[in-house]
């Protein structure tokens, strides 16, 4: 046992981890963490603000198997994370967030940058807590690790008043194992189980795969592919489920919902068993009830919640609270013990079918260029080791239409919460879990603006990020709907003033810093853009007019999918 302080006590539990980086923004309360972190060989990286802070710890936690890690001070700095935490808990995104605070004796007073955490945290967070007198930080520390990854999982924020930073304390040097054990999901389907949920599939003639979230992760992607080498089922997916499977597969087709791929929208009005497995049944997803009628549903989630509210409105005839990945093998071995096989050739050719005959589409002859166009240019250059982040809008499900990620947590997005402002500080992050991929930035405008302060952490970092911007002066997706439910009205969504952002990026000292404004440069402008290195800018000015396509409208099933004058079925099934 070794005497430290309680700062030294954090950053050593950090370091049994094997937590790498840190996120943050220092300021006075947490000053002795930070004088800690200077004597750790764990890297601080300081972003422009909380919230981008908590954004990049995120994008860690997204793009790899670890949690990421954030640490800014009370008051200000830890409300500025409230977006990012209740971004994660939206999109089960494994956090930790480590905020100073006034000394104890001083909470509940009017003391100088003090906020009740727990109180402004409590309903966007998987768990708050105030460390308070004899409170075993470390153990706090190495189970709020495994706590947040375990389950349904989600941020963790930890409030930790000046003192306790301060005081002395024993440090027990506690193996780390013991805390991820005690997290350790050992639930299996049973043969019983299995034999309800084959007898229930073999029924099926056009069973249809609906991937989630929930196996996001190479563990669940692994399961899937395998299940699905030896069933060859059609699958659709969520938005935070997108390379999960290879989208060049013609059988995965692709995005389902609102603003989902015109063939995933068509292939689910045919389907009689509807498989969802690790989804959260979203509004813009299960609202356009297409597959609510007529159709067997079996559900596999590790949220006993959501599993009961599922449960309520939708009647799954099977169901299984638990890791979709264990379970998606357990079905998979029965299936080859018991020799069970599916034929449903005739489904598999309809789907593929649909993916060839109705690709998406814009409008080729316009004399401005088009964010799909944009979109559909940098699918081309789309690899393996490719990892994408969005911010919020039309750029974001123009991007989930057309891009081909083929792994998992390739594509990291803001979904439940859809959250401007996050594409930049996330795909920092991003960088760190994976220095070696190539990390693309995918902006809008208006969503670039929310956290413009990160053009310096990238430039001063000397990142190798490159941030594709496209331009068209406005709120695209908001001002569409205006336009729709307001007859044109565009209150609040334009910009009249053309800002030239790569002069800004530029500025900040990006390698590379191109403006697009004519379709005959955007080819050699990208391929110069992806080929640069160091810090890399693209800005390309697009049309303000641009209409996003497909889409289900508010309230409608899947049968009133709007195509738009563009997407338009090519060749015929014979």
């Amino acid at each position: 046992m070794e005497e430290m302080n309680g700062a030294e006590i954090l950053v050593k539990s950090l370091e049994d981890l094997g937590v790498k980086q840190i996120f943050g923004y220092t300021g006075a309360a947490i000053l002795p963490v930070f004088h800690a972190l200077e004597k750790s060989d764990i890297e601080i990286v300081i972003n422009s603000n909380e919230q981008s802070a908590a954004f990049s710890a995120a994008g860690y936690s997204r793009s790899s198997g670890d949690v990421g890690v954030a640490i800014v001070t009370s008051g200000p700095a830890i409300t500025n994370t409230l977006t990012s935490v209740a971004d994660a808990y939206g999109d089960s995104i494994p956090l930790l967030v480590f905020a100073g605070q006034v000394p104890a004796h001083k909470i509940g007073t009017d003391s100088f940058q003090h906020i009740n955490v727990e109180g402004v945290f409590g309903d966007a967070a998987k768990k708050v807590m105030l460390v308070s007198d004899g409170d075993d930080l470390e153990a706090i520390v190495k189970d709020a690790y495994y706590f947040a990854k375990s389950g349904k999982p989600g941020p963790v924020v930890i409030d930790i008043p000046l003192d306790k930073q301060q005081k002395m304390h024993e440090y027990l040097d506690m193996n780390v194992i013991r805390f991820e054990e005690s997290y350790h999901d050992d639930r299996h389907l049973c043969e019983e189980q299995c034999a309800d949920f084959f007898q229930l599939f073999l029924n099926s003639k056009r069973p249809l795969l609906y991937l989630g979230g929930g196996l996001n992760s190479e563990a669940g992607s692994q399961a899937i592919r395998k299940f699905n080498e030896y069933f060859g089922i059609p699958s659709v997916n969520t938005l935070m489920a997108k390379g999960v499977v290879d989208a060049r597969d013609d059988l995965n087709l692709g995005m389902l919902g609102m603003f989902g791929t015109p063939y995933a929208n068509m292939l689910i009005q045919e389907n009689d068993f509807f498989f969802a497995i690790g989804v959260r049944w979203d509004d813009r997803v299960a609202e356009k009830v297409g597959f609510a009628i007529g159709t067997d549903i079996a559900y596999i989630d590790i949220n006993p919640e959501k599993m009961h509210q599922i449960k309520i409105e939708r009647g799954p005839k099977f169901s299984f609270i638990g890791d979709a990945a264990t379970a998606i093998m357990d079905l998979l071995n029965y299936a080859k013990k018991h020799n069970i096989t599916l034929n449903i050739h005739e489904w598999q050719k309809r789907a593929g079918f649909l993916k060839r005959s109705w690709p998406l589409n814009y409008n080729r002859r316009s004399e401005h260029i088009q964010s799909a166009e944009v979109m559909s240019l940098l699918s081309n250059y789309i690899d393996g080791n490719t990892k994408i982040t969005t911010g919020v809008g039309n750029h974001q499900m123009l991007a989930a239409q057309y891009l081909p990620m083929q792994k998992a947590k390739s594509f990291m997005t803001s979904g439940s919460f859809g959250t401007m402002g996050f594409s930049m500080p996330t795909s920092i992050g991003v960088h760190f879990a994976n220095p070696e991929a190539r990390v693309i930035a995918i902006d809008g405008d208006g969503s670039l603006r929310m956290n413009l302060g990160e053009l310096h952490t990238i430039a001063s970092l000397d990142l190798p990020i490159k941030i594709l911007m496209l331009n068209n002066r406005s709120d695209g997706m908001v001002m569409n709907l205006q336009d729709v439910a307001y007859d044109g009205k565009r209150t609040g969504t334009q910009r009249p003033k053309d800002v030239q952002f790569a002069d800004i990026a530029e500025s900040f000292g990006f390698a590379f810093a191109e403006r697009i404004k004519d379709r005959q440069d955007l080819k050699d402008g990208m391929e110069a853009f992806l080929n640069s290195e160091g810090p890399c800018f693209l800005e390309v000015c697009t049309d303000r007019e641009e209409i996003l396509y497909p889409k289900v409208p508010a309230g409608g099933a899947y049968k009133d999918m709007i195509l738009g004058p563009y997407i338009k079925q090519v060749g015929d099934e014979s």
